[in-house]
C-alpha cells in the first residue's frame, strides 16, 4: 500500500491517482497531536491494516487537490548513512569531513533532527542570504516498523515498514573557516524532504534492483541502483541497533550515490526511485533568522 500524510497532518491512502482519508482510525486524543498518527498507524498496522485497505471503496480527493506533508513527521529518529556509495567517495575533496576513503562500514551513522522533515508539497528552503554552498543528496528513506535492539542483519528487513524517496539537504563546511557539526550542517526546517508517499515493504518486495535519480531543472545529476550501496540496509539496521534501540517510525537515510551538487533559490529539484514514485520541490530563500549562516 501507498500510505501519505497531507493538509494537517492527515492520514491517507493513495491509490490511482486519489487519496483516501482513513485518519478516522486514528484514536480522536491524536487530534491534538496530529504530527503523531502516522507514528500510531505503523505501531498498530496489524490491527489496521485491513481497514486501511477498505479506504479504496470509498470516494477519494485527487492527489494534486492537496498538500503532501512529510511521510512521517514526528520520526523518533532520523538516522542517516554517510559514504554509502563508493563512487562518491572524495567527491566533494576538501570539503568532506569522511577521509581516506573511510565507508560507513567503518564511520557508521549519525542524526539529523526529526524537525527537518518536509514533505512533496513543501518547498527547501535555504537559510537567508547565505553565501555558504548546499548540496542535494539523493537517498532512499526506511521507515522502521517493528522496534528492536542487537538486530541481526539476516533478520533486519523483518523491522522494516517501508520506503520513501528522500533529500538529505547539507550546507558544506568551508575547511579553516566554517566548520560546523554534521548534525548542525544537516539540520535546517526542510533539509529532509521525504515523500512523496510511503510505500509499505510488501508492496515494494525487494530494492536491489531499483534505481534513484534526482534532477536538477531537469538534468539529471545523480543516478544509481540501490543494491550498490556499500551498507545495505540489512547492515545500516544491524549497525544502528547495536548501538540504540530502534523504534516503530524511525527513518533511515541510506546514503547518496555520486553526483552532489549546489541548489540555489529559483531552482527546481525531483528525485524519483522506482516502484515509490517521484516528487519536485522548488528551493527557495527561507526568512531571516537571528543567527545567519
Amino acid at each position: 500500500m501507498k500510505l501519505a500524510v497531507y493538509d494537517d497532518s492527515r492520514i491517507g491512502l493513495v491509490r490511482n491517482g486519489l487519496i483516501h482519508d482513513v485518519s478516522h482510525l486514528v484514536p480522536a486524543e491524536f487530534d491534538a497531536w496530529p504530527e503523531q498518527r502516522m507514528n500510531w498507524i505503523i505501531r498498530n498496522w496489524a490491527g489496521v491494516s485491513g481497514l486501511v485497505e477498505d479506504a479504496a471503496s470509498v470516494d477519494g480527493t485527487a492527489v494534486q487537490d492537496v498538500t503532501l506533508r512529510a511521510i512521517n513527521p514526528a520520526a523518533p529518529h532520523v538516522f542517516a548513512i554517510p559514504a554509502n556509495y563508493r563512487a562518491h567517495l572524495g567527491e566533494i575533496g576538501k570539503r568532506s569531513i569522511t577521509k581516506g576513503g573511510r565507508t560507513a562500514r567503518e564511520v557508521g551513522f549519525f542524526l539529523k533532527a526529526p524537525g527537518s522533515l518536509s514533505g512533496a508539497g513543501e518547498p527547501i528552503e535555504l537559510p537567508a542570504g547565505s553565501k555558504r554552498r548546499f548540496d542535494h543528496e539523493c537517498e532512499l528513506a526506511v521507515v522502521i516498523g517493528k522496534a528492536g535492539r542487537n538486530i541481526r542483519r539476516e533478520d533486519a528487513l523483518e523491522h522494516v515498514f517501508g520506503y520513501s524517496c528522500l533529500i538529505d539537504l547539507t550546507m558544506r563546511i568551508e575547511p579553516g573557516e566554517f566548520e560546523e557539526d554534521r548534525s548542525l550542517r544537516k539540520s535546517f526546517a526542510t533539509f529532509t524532504p521525504v515523500g512523496p508517499w510511503l510505500v509499505t515493504a510488501d508492496e515494494l518486495g525487494s530494492t536491489d534492483e531499483l534505481r534513484s535519480r534526482l534532477l536538477v531543472n531537469g538534468n539529471e545529476r545523480q543516478g544509481a541502483r540501490i543494491g550498490d550501496m556499500i551498507v545495505g540496509i540489512a547492515e545500516s539496521i544491524e549497525l544502528i541497533s547495536s548501538v540504540v534501540p530502534i523504534q516503530p517510525g524511525d527513518i533511515i537515510a541510506s546514503g547518496t550515490p555520486k553526483g552532489v551538487g549546489p541548489l540555489v533559490p529559483g531552482d527546481v529539484v525531483e528525485i524519483g526511485i522506482d516502484g515509490i514514485g517521484s516528487m519536485s520541490l522548488d528551493v527557495r530563500e527561507a526568512a531571516a533568522a537571528p543567527r545567519p549562516f
